[in-house]
């Protein structure tokens, strides 16, 4: 199979490194949250300690929000939401957030008053494809004179509003907004394509992603191409092929033309910008359809891969393919996280991007050079006919894979014998094997499973340190090919209905922790610590197990991460796609960064969705997170007690 180098630099430019500092990457504006992840490097970092050790256990619930959601599906119960997975921002006092309908909101960071809505009724176009409803950020925009806040919405608009007022842009594209299928060809708003995550805004360019129907029953399919918008006009600056179209870098990967009419590839999550180099950082997924490549033979780039790009020009500077010819859903799925770090005492400009099956890929983001080795290493082979799996797979030599990898024997729940012959037995039923064990006919289980591992919550930086903090789960899932038959499909195989193989006695299959932290020194490449992040299925484990013993904490369930000086916070809630524990909880855990040891467990009204976010205004710091019930809760410190200004 013809193969194209692994990194590759389209311009490449050498700048002098300086001495590693936080820079402007890692350091938002102190006391404010103006993207999605803190900064436009995503690194989710703030240097706010007035909420800090000595006092986290006070936070009180300080306002809560509730989202102008429920009274739209009050009025319709056809529509309902997927969840509440959004990270509002904080600018000037105010909060701009989005709804998972596509609504965009102001709030006051104070009192939780909603100041404007603007709703562009996206949902009248329909169901949007995949998770349905959903929708994780806005992003801010401002010349020193205008502010304006964008999203993509779901029924596949890139649309400008004015920040002061609420109202549309007129002068933005059509009345404001601007039809993002208009170049993509196959795309129907809102049917197979759709926008889940914040647009990114770099030197006056708007970049928008999508997300494109996963289980398409034609082998035509919408792109994911990126695109970019005049942030003032509206009107197009470029367009970048995620499947490379004829004569263009890449397009030999695709075999026998299949590049004409496959789609997907797309950045469906979060991405990420150095305004010093004006770089964006472009995370992609699978190409269609995710379980079966018999149509498109081939590495087939730039699927699964992380594409940094000129802001201005849409021009590729270089690329890294993470999983070649994918049949897993391994998209990258969070935000590439741009970092100062130091390795061998030369300072580097890295990137790090985490990932479904584990890993942690990390770069030299100027050159795209690994910073660590990455090797080649030979994977299964599929048994599927039609089907041409690659031969190898990248595999980091650091750091160490931050979840567990691999259907095999020695992975299986293991609390007493008799629980691991149980689960051994039910292994055998199906195909299982190490990582990258391709779908197959029978049914193969995948560990992680396309819910990963790492997901759209991402990890978090803190710049003083070089330490890389990522919530995971250990989710699993069943990939199974049937025949759909002519007159349902012009694939020869689509996806079954997958779900996770039960385990013994109603418990996982596999070992813990089903929810995990770890932190990782990107210094060094090494691994700090390791925790579970709640209890799971303790509680069961405990009665199977019987002689009071107690297993201890299990982890369950993933949650976005926020960092501060002084802590990490996560919340507890959002989940993957089955065997990942249950027991979520209602929680918002704050933890020592040094040693992973709980300093705080916050109690919430209903389940954290959404990666938390803080912002000080009127001498107080706050932390905002999103609620899977439509709700922004606000936690602060009660007015009585001590608010030491912070150091920042």
């Amino acid at each position: 199979m013809f193969r194209v180098a692994r990194w590759s630099a389209g311009s490449l430019f050498v700048i002098a490194l300086a001495a590693l500092s936080i820079s402007a990457i890692t350091r938002p504006q102190n006391r404010e949250w103006r993207f999605y992840g803190a900064g436009p490097g995503n690194t989710k970092y703030s240097p706010l300690d007035q909420i800090n050790a000595s006092n986290v256990k006070s936070l009180r619930a300080a306002w809560t929000w509730t989202s102008p959601d429920l009274k739209v599906i009050e009025q319709n119960r056809n529509l309902f939401t997927s969840g509440n997975e959004a990270t509002p921002l904080m600018v000037n006092g105010v909060l701009y957030v989005s709804t998972s309908l596509s609504q965009i909101a102001a709030v006051d960071a104070r009192t939780g008053k909603t100041i404007w809505v603007y709703d562009p009724q996206s949902y009248k176009t329909g169901h949007p494809p995949n998770l349905g409803f959903v929708h994780r950020g806005v992003a801010y925009w401002t010349d020193g004179k205008a502010e304006r806040i964008f999203i993509g919405t779901s029924d596949a608009h890139l649309i400008a509003i004015d920040a002061k007022t609420g109202l549309a842009v007129s002068d933005f594209g059509d009345g404001g907004r601007v039809n993002l299928t208009s170049a993509i060809p196959y795309a129907v708003n809102g049917r197979n394509y759709a926008v889940t995550s914040p647009p990114l805004v770099c030197r006056d360019v708007v970049i928008v992603g999508s997300s494109i129907d996963d289980g398409p029953m034609k082998k035509e399919a919408p792109r994911g191409d990126i695109q970019a918008f005049d942030a003032r006009t509206g009107k197009p600056v470029w367009i970048f092929h995620t499947v490379p179209q004829a004569g263009e870098f890449g397009n030999d990967t695709w075999l026998y033309e299949s590049w004409r009419y496959t789609g997907a590839a797309n950045a469906w999550t979060i991405m990420s910008a150095d305004e010093e180099t004006g770089y964006v950082y472009v995370p992609t997924g699978t190409p269609t359809n995710d379980w079966y490549g018999g149509a498109r033979l081939g590495d087939n780039l730039f699927a699964e891969s992380l594409i940094c790009l000129e802001a201005r020009t849409g021009k590729r500077v270089w690329h890294f393919q993470t999983v070649h010819h994918g049949l897993w859903d391994y998209d990258l799925p969070a935000a590439p996280v741009l970092c100062d770090i130091r390795v061998n005492g030369t300072s580097i400009k890295a990137v790090a991007q985490i990932t479904k099956t584990g890993f942690c890929f990390v770069f030299d983001r100027i050159t795209g050079k690994p910073v660590w080795p990455i090797e080649e290493r030979s994977v299964p082979q599929t048994t599927v006919a039609g089907e041409r799996t690659s031969p190898t797979q990248p595999f980091p030599t650091r750091p160490a894979p931050f979840e567990r990898q691999g259907s095999t024997e020695e992975n299986l729940i293991d609390f007493t014998p008799e629980l691991r012959q149980e689960a051994l037995k039910i292994l055998n039923r199906l195909d299982h094997g190490p990582l990258f064990t391709p779908p197959t006919l029978k049914g193969a289980i995948n560990l992680p499973g396309w819910g990963g591992g790492g997901n759209w919550w991402g990890a978090a930086f803190d710049p003083e340190t070089g330490w890389l903090y990522i919530p995971s789960i250990t989710s699993h899932i069943v990939a199974q090919l049937i025949e759909p038959g002519p007159t349902r499909s012009n694939f020869r195989y689509i996806r079954d209905f997958n779900a996770a193989a039960l385990g013994p006695r109603g418990l996982p299959l596999f070992k813990p922790p089903y929810g995990r932290v770890t932190a990782i020194n990107l210094n060094t490449g090494e691994r700090m610590w390791q925790v579970p992040n709640g209890d799971g299925p303790r509680e069961a484990v405990n009665k199977i197990i019987g002689n009071g013993k107690d297993v201890g904490p299990l982890g369950a369930g993933g949650g976005g991460p926020l960092l501060t000086k002084s802590l990490l916070f996560i919340g507890q809630g959002a989940g993957g796609h089955g065997g990942s524990g249950g027991g979520a909880g209602d929680t918002l855990r704050a933890f020592d960064k040094a040693s992973g040891k709980i300093v705080a467990e916050i109690a919430l009204d209903a389940s954290p969705h959404g990666t938390p976010m803080t912002y000080m205004t009127s001498g107080r710091q706050y932390i905002v997170i999103a609620t899977v019930d439509g709700r922004l809760v606000a936690l602060t410190l009660p007015s009585e007690s001590p608010h030491p200004a912070s150091s920042r």
